[in-house]
């Protein structure tokens, strides 16, 4: 282990220059001055949210013939992917939507916002990336926001015997200006702005700031600049939810130990004897998540576990913008309030109709499943790779069959005769299938209302994935038929699995599963075995050859004889129906690739079969067939195999290993199945 000098190690990697820029403090006209520069500066919280979303850019994709736009964001830039959103650009759309238009003040700003899903959906994801985001915004030039702190010199009694005293609210310096001003400030100070938002005033300050502000004015006979000047300090203001500044996180407690002064604050009895009066706002702790998430956003985890008495609290604060602290008038506060709450818990809400006030403030956004596998299969190859797991070497389509299943047993039956389950998921992953076309996918997707609100959570499968790797981890590898066994001995003891049709529903599934993983191998295997193209090429000459004396009625030279026969009608055959071409098709399928082939000649080209991806899947599976029979895969396990057949198995099992990403211990597995 090599020895650190901290003193360099200090200098080259840690710069004060950035403490002291996140601890910047200057004076009120100071403030100003920075606005009239930087009118952001002043933005409201939701404001600042959409912004933050906005400032890791957007890209676009096309889906069902409709735009979809991807946020950057939700990509988890900030930890490099650690909580990452996967699958459901949608419906992030309109949550982005609900910033947007509660930034520009449309009416969303007044609503709670509900993150609706099942469980293992990714709404705490969602929220920590918000909660994140803000954090690191906040220390960006671009997000940057201002509080205050008040400042004697002396330890006068306006401070309580303090020299100083914080904001408890860490509430804008703007929120100072007297409310009879403001009209004629405001106007001044947005004269000619071009900015995205013009800067307002919102409120006034918490009753401990409007109490000294109070007196400090009565000490200066209503000069509210001297104040200013004598007594306010503004400073940089750092989000952050482990120091308690603007972001704030309420979860449910036993419902005897809850009590809602935890939103709101309550009483100081130790400073009642310094103050004199209970009623006095600088006896009051303002730290309820309210106060501390002020500027910023507050998380509701399970919002609907909470106490009627809780949920009221929700109604000021979200549609008035308030709340009302013990023994204090309405206090106004600037955040967003978000919450996530499952589907029971959301049914409860809906049938209760005394929340009827708290239903007409909520905003939801659904956040189901992933139902698109190939998104399901990020979520686990973040977790489980070769850089977290080096020493086991997950086997191909380990993870994609565990994703497989998943999405299956959050996907509805499809209505449609001659349509699978399986079916369905390959075309909603992009494949296509004979008689389906965007429009039909689409249409798919629309008739299956509950599809993504049930089924089995991500956490099952990496909780299961996660147990394979402890019981097989000493093999050094692992493949798909672990994660089947681990995933199939858990269902009985899983919570979420309620009765015996689903259990039986969910095991009928894994055999599909199952049965498409032993196909996607046996195609590995055959498109190793068929790897060899001098081996393809001669076998695609062969087949033109015979296909061109058919159609124009010649003979074929025998290459061991020497003599002219008739074509291989048997032979053509035995490649043509590796592709289903018909007896009755035959003949359009030779004409179309010996027109093909004449066409290529007279621009000077020269066939290759790799232009014609059905040829060339037919002769993959026509030398597939012969070259297994004449290695005979089931001796791969005994050591009595002549030198030739072995040189033709050591070859396949190299491909395997080189083009496929199978280890030794899988490739063997496979050749066996």
């Amino acid at each position: 282990m090599s020895k650190i000098d901290m003193q360099n190690f200090i200098s080259e990697n840690y710069k004060v220059e950035d403490f002291a820029h996140l601890n910047w403090s200057g004076s009120f006209q100071d403030y100003i001055d920075q606005i009239s520069e930087n009118p952001k500066i002043a933005r409201n919280a939701f404001q600042r949210i959409y912004d933050m979303i906005m400032s890791f850019g957007t890209s676009t994709y096309t889906e069902y013939k409709k735009e979809i736009t991807r946020y950057h964001f939700f990509d988890d830039p900030i930890e490099n992917g650690k909580d990452a959103v996967f699958g459901i650009d949608v419906h992030l759309m309109k949550l982005v939507n609900f910033f947007k238009a509660a930034a520009l003040g449309y009416g969303t700003e007044k609503r709670v916002l509900l993150l609706h899903g099942p469980v293992g959906s990714a709404k705490s994801s969602i929220s920590r990336n918000l909660k994140k985001g803000l954090e690191y915004y906040a220390k960006t030039d671009d997000g940057a926001l201002y509080t205050f702190e008040w400042y004697d010199s002396e330890e006068t009694e306006i401070l309580g015997g303090q020299k100083v005293f914080p904001s408890p609210m860490h509430e804008d310096p703007l929120k100072l200006i007297p409310v009879e001003i403001r009209k004629e400030f405001l106007a001044e100070l947005n004269k000619g702005s071009k900015a995205e938002y013009k800067v307002k005033i919102r409120g006034e300050v918490c009753p401990a700031d409007r109490y000294i502000l109070k007196e400090y004015m009565r000490k200066y006979d209503g000069d509210f600049m001297k104040v200013m000047e004598n007594h306010i300090r503004v400073k940089r203001l750092v989000l952050s939810e482990k120091d308690r500044m603007g972001i704030g996180t309420f979860q449910p407690k036993d419902e005897k130990n809850q009590d809602s002064t935890e939103l709101t604050g309550d009483i100081n009895y130790r400073k009642i004897a310094q103050y004199g009066s209970d009623s006095d706002p600088r006896a009051f702790n303002f730290d309820g998540e309210f106060n501390i998430a002020n500027r910023g956003i507050i998380e509701f985890i399970e919002m609907l576990k909470l106490d009627v008495a809780f949920l009221y609290d929700l109604l000021g604060a979200s549609q008035e913008q308030s709340i009302k602290p013990k023994k204090f008038a309405q206090t106004d506060i600037d955040l967003v309030i978000l919450g996530h709450t499952n589907e029971p818990e959301f049914r409860k809400l809906q049938n209760n109709e005394f929340m009827e006030a708290l239903r007409d403030r909520t905003v939801k956004i659904d956040v189901p499943y992933i139902t698109r596998l190939d998104n399901e299969v990020r979520i686990y190859q973040r977790d489980f790779n070769a850089e977290k797991i080096p020493h086991v070497h997950i086997a191909p389509h380990t993870l994609e069959m565990a994703a497989m299943w998943a999405v299956l047993t959050r996907m509805e039956e499809p209505k449609k005769a001659d349509l699978t389950s399986l079916q369905k998921l390959k075309l909603y992953n992009g494949k296509t299938l004979s008689g389906y076309n965007e429009d039909n996918v689409k249409e798919l997707r629309k008739e299956a209302v509950r599809e993504g609100l049930e089924g089995i959570s991500p956490r099952y499968i990496q909780d299961k994935i996660s147990n394979a790797l402890v019981k097989y981890g000493h093999t050094g590898s692992l493949n798909p038929f672990m994660i089947f066994n681990e995933l199939e001995s858990g269902l009985k003891h899983h919570s979420l699995v309620t009765s015996s049709e689903m259990l039986d529903k969910y095991r009928e599934l894994l055999a599909v599963v199952r049965q498409e993983y032993t196909d996607i191998v046996k195609n590995d295997v055959q498109k190793a075995i068929s790897l060899d193209e001098t081996a393809i090429e001669t076998l695609c000459a062969n087949y033109i050859d015979n296909v061109k004396a058919y159609t124009q009625k010649e003979k074929v030279r025998n290459k061991y004889t020497g003599k002219l026969e008739d074509s291989d009608e048997r032979f053509m055959r035995s490649i043509e129906e590796k592709i289903d071409i018909a007896e009755s098709r035959k003949d359009d399928f030779r004409r179309e690739i010996m027109n093909y082939i004449g066409a290529l000649a007279i621009e000077g080209k020269q066939f290759d079969y790799k232009m014609n991806e059905r040829l060339h899947r037919a002769l993959e599976l026509k030398l597939f067939e012969d070259q297994k029979d004449a290695i005979k895969l089931t001796t791969i396990i005994s050591n009595v195999v002549d030198k030739e057949t072995q040189e033709k198995i050591d070859v396949i099992k190299s491909r395997l290993i080189k083009n496929y990403g199978y280890c030794e211990y899988q490739q063997q597995t496979l050749l066996i199945m």
